[in-house]
């Protein structure tokens, strides 16, 4: 993503369906009995969270509003009761004149300079205040730390270049690669020793993108095992529960390729402990073959667009197309974490969940889409099974309290009512929580309903997202 530039990309997830899981309603009698949904009975994915970036100053921009403001843009991201509770936060690692090591050392082997000085607040422009924010006020614990691309220095050019090095990359410099293995890991210790370890960290963003205006390196399949056969080693060593990404692809459509060339190579299989891609040029709406490992939709949003906060007017912007991207995602391409790009920005309100304006904050229709998801399906969910049909896309997921979760995206246009089965899911009595999204509602709490018998019935209105916590 750039600080400049917005790239406009329209994605539309069509609703995929997982195999072994019923496509259809059971129908009962008598014949006008509303059709039961089965929840749960099988198991899926573990949810490791959904999560937002402030990269590129937006941190800055949260951390310089007053203290009213500030904590209001920052419930809205993080409370649990209140706000979205984003429970992953991607933090660009700076290239420039704001990185760890500015200026060149003169060369590979050179004793480095590096720079830190998290006093200030604004260290990382403005991202560590923010992800001790997130942790000490809200709990968040997962921070994924991601370069988008090295120091210039390091490279064969200050634009969409190569790591000095790896094959096909020859520089008079010479070979840069530990250099950039041991900037990464520093940057992670020095986070580390700030208080904030970061849970993942990636070494480069969209490798095969070279056509986009912002900064980025072109990293082959090839390229990128052959670097993170140096950088696998180099985290080790650093004694960091660190895992490392690879590798931030533009679509899911550029995904699979990765990981192949990262399986065939033992160095680098060794090395990487997630897989994440975007999901700009390919949404994910099929499961990624991983060795077991997670995948993360670690990026996307509705780039290019004017500010559009919408819920259902046929755009890509609107909070309807959202809730569908994200069903997709969870139970289409099975992803462990769904992460948007900014989720609070001032860059004329185009991409971000919430705008913000001044102190004034305007979450968009999406970002009720997302926290209709994020604040109730928590870190160490499981994906159960649940039937979709009949105009309804139900996920579910069993949170590690025991909590159900069940999401009704409901596409028809008029109010539709089933009953929910969840007696497979472990419960069969206790209290349904209703929370609606549509135009005139944003997770707007409803009224309790009773659970019997394992079972509870409730009407969706048309076009809208319910998200049903059974407890």
């Amino acid at each position: 993503m750039s600080r400049t530039t917005h790239r406009a990309r329209w994605i539309t997830a069509g609703a995929a369906g997982v195999a072994g899981i019923a496509s259809v309603f059971a129908f009962g009698a008598p014949a006008n009995a509303a059709p039961t949904v089965t929840i749960g009975g099988s198991s899926y994915q573990k949810i490791d969270g959904f999560g937002i970036s402030e990269s590129f100053n937006m941190a800055n921009a949260i951390r310089g509003l007053g203290a009213s403001a500030q904590k209001q843009a920052l419930d809205l991201l993080f409370s649990t009761s209140n706000g979205a509770g984003f429970s992953i936060v991607r933090n660009d690692i700076p290239s420039g004149g704001d990185s760890i090591e500015p200026t060149s050392p003169g060369s590979p082997s050179a004793t480095p300079h590096y720079v830190w000085n998290p006093s200030n607040g604004g260290t990382e422009d403005g991202q560590l205040w923010l992800a001790l924010q997130a942790k000490n006020n809200y709990g968040v614990t997962n921070f994924y730390n991601n370069a988008w691309t090295p120091p210039s220095y390091m490279t064969n050019s200050a634009d969409k270049g190569g790591l000095c090095g790896v094959p096909g990359v020859s520089c008079s410099s010479g070979d840069w690669r530990q250099a950039y293995a041991n900037y990464l890991v520093q940057d992670a210790k020095f986070w580390a020793s700030a208080g904030v370890t970061p849970s993942t960290l990636g070494f480069v963003n969209e490798p095969a993108t070279s056509t986009s205006s912002f900064g980025s390196m072109l990293f082959t399949q090839s390229q990128a095992v052959n670097f993170l056969s140096v950088l696998g080693p180099t985290l080790r060593s650093a004694g960091l529960s660190t895992k490392i990404t690879c590798c931030d692809t533009l679509g899911f459509n550029q995904l699979p390729s990765y990981v192949s060339a990262v399986e065939g190579n033992s160095a680098a299989n060794a090395a990487v402990g997630v897989f994440t891609s975007h999901g700009y040029s390919g949404a994910p709406t099929s499961p990624i073959s991983s060795g077991g490992r997670p995948v993360w939709e670690s990026e996307w949003s509705i780039n290019g667009n004017t500010w559009d906060p919408s819920w259902d007017g046929g755009g890509q912007a609107d909070g309807f197309n959202w809730a569908k991207n994200v069903y997709t995602a969870m139970t289409g391409g099975n992803v462990n974490a769904f992460c948007y790009f900014w989720g609070i920005s001032t860059t004329s309100h185009d991409s971000s969940l919430i705008g913000l304006s001044g102190s004034t904050l305007s979450p968009a229709k999406r970002y009720y889409s997302l926290a209709s998801y994020s604040r109730f399906v928590r870190p160490g969910a499981t994906r159960i099974s649940a039937a979709s049909g009949n105009g309804l896309d139900v996920a579910a997921f069993k949170n590690t309290d025991g909590a159900v979760i069940v999401e009704v995206l409901n596409t028809n246009s008029g109010s539709t009512s089933a009953t929910y089965a969840v007696s497979a899911a472990g419960l069969s009595s206790g209290t349904v929580t209703p929370y609606l999204t549509n135009s005139g509602n944003s997770l707007a709490q409803q009224a309790a309903i009773s659970l019997s018998g394992g079972a509870f019935t409730a009407s969706v209105p048309g076009r809208s997202l319910m998200t049903f916590r059974v407890h």
